[in-house]
């Protein structure tokens, strides 16, 4: 902190950098970290149910909702940067400490430096989670939700009741025994549009093979009709094999864009869906600089301007609409953008315009609207 020597004051810039970094750190860490387990805990309620229902241990649910993690903090980091930020000066300003640091000689981009630093670790920490982590969760917990899925398949299965496995896929069976072995099968299986299906079996039996549940069919006929002649064909067998899975193996999963690596979308030229890709190749690179961007507007907001020794609650609010109108901004251009590729140009300057106006405001040697300005009349 200043302090003073004779009617001069001093100042300890590495100090003063460390005083205020370590506010907003701890702050950051504080309001991310409760924001995330909140929101954790909101969106794991949706996947109780299924675990208690089906007896799916709780490694199972950590590993599941843990890869919501990286998504979330995607997220979140951008919007607690900013007001950790501004509340922080806020409050220094209140207290009259940037009063003090000002006098004390501190220009306004020299007390924005702490600020400046904190941003810029975010920055580099959104890089790593929407170039790396966060489509490695996303494509890792698809997975991992379809394994679930299939597993799930096999164990839903009761006596006496007509059980929807999929979409397409109703069994029936007339027992199920202890070992699990089953009597009087009965199997709808419509996934195939033109190959509809009923299948028939004495008995048959449950078994896993690669996170894929499948029924062993003994002594049965599949019962196929013709859609060019109209008869119905009837096959018998002694032993058939019926996959129950609902969805896709779980190791050879068609990437969504979401999933994708960044060389990936960006090496996607002649696909249909190339425009879409190159939106979400744009969103990741830009969605870090917003945080910078965020961070600029709440240093602006709280360090350029005129002092009132009452304080200025406009000023805080003016920086708060701001961000909620670039985020709502950010939204809708990322949305057009995947269907005109022409405006992908325009995410860029909405990441990275308010952060280069907002330092050239800072680095500006005369404010215009001083922190404090002169009376007249005095010297």
């Amino acid at each position: 902190m200043p302090t003073s020597k004779g009617t001069s004051l001093r100042y300890n810039p590495p100090l003063l950098d460390r005083y205020i970094l370590r506010q907003l750190t701890v702050a950051l860490c504080a309001l991310s970290g409760g924001a995330v387990a909140l929101i954790w805990l909101i969106q794991s309620l949706h996947f109780i149910p299924v675990i208690v229902q089906h007896g799916l241990s709780l490694t199972v649910f950590i590993e599941l909702t843990g890869l919501l993690l990286p998504n979330l903090l995607t997220v979140i980091l951008p919007i607690s940067t900013f007001l950790v930020i501004l509340f922080a000066y806020q409050r220094m300003a209140q207290d009259r400490e940037l009063t003090v640091m000002r006098a004390a000689g501190l220009s306004p981009l020299e007390l924005a430096r702490p600020g400046i630093l904190c941003a810029s670790v975010v920055v580099v920490l959104g890089f790593i989670l929407t170039l790396w982590l966060v489509p490695a969760s996303d494509y890792a917990f698809r997975k991992k939700q379809i394994a679930i899925t299939n597993r799930v398949a096999a164990l839903l299965i009761e006596e006496g009741v007509f059980t929807q496995v999929g979409n397409n896929l109703t069994v029936y069976v007339r027992a199920r025994d202890a070992s699990g072995q089953l009597q009087g099968v009965l199997i709808e299986d419509d996934r195939d549009p033109q190959t509809h299906a009923t299948i028939l079996a004495e008995r048959g039996a449950v078994i896993m093979v690669n996170d894929l549940p499948r029924v062993v069919l003994y002594n049965g006929s599949r019962q196929q009709i013709d859609h060019k002649t109209g008869r119905l064909n009837v096959l018998t067998f002694g032993r058939n094999t019926i996959e129950l899975a609902a969805a896709k193996k779980s190791g050879h999963l068609d990437r969504t864009a979401e999933e994708l690596s960044l060389p990936q979308l960006l090496d996607s030229k002649g696909r249909p869906e190339h425009t879409k890709f190159i939106a979400e190749a744009t969103h990741r690179l830009t969605t870090p600089f917003s945080v910078f961007s965020y961070a600029m507007i709440a240093l602006v907001a709280i360090l350029r301007g005129t002092f009132s020794r009452h304080g200025n609650i406009m000023r805080p609010l003016t920086a708060v609409f701001t961000v909620v109108g670039l985020l709502a901004l950010s939204l809708m251009l990322q949305n057009l953008a995947s269907r005109t590729p022409g405006l992908t140009p325009l995410i860029w300057l909405e990441s990275i315009l308010p952060g280069a106006i907002g330092f050239f405001f800072l680095a500006r040697k005369r404010d215009t609207l001083s922190l404090f300005p002169r009376r007249s009349g005095t010297h």
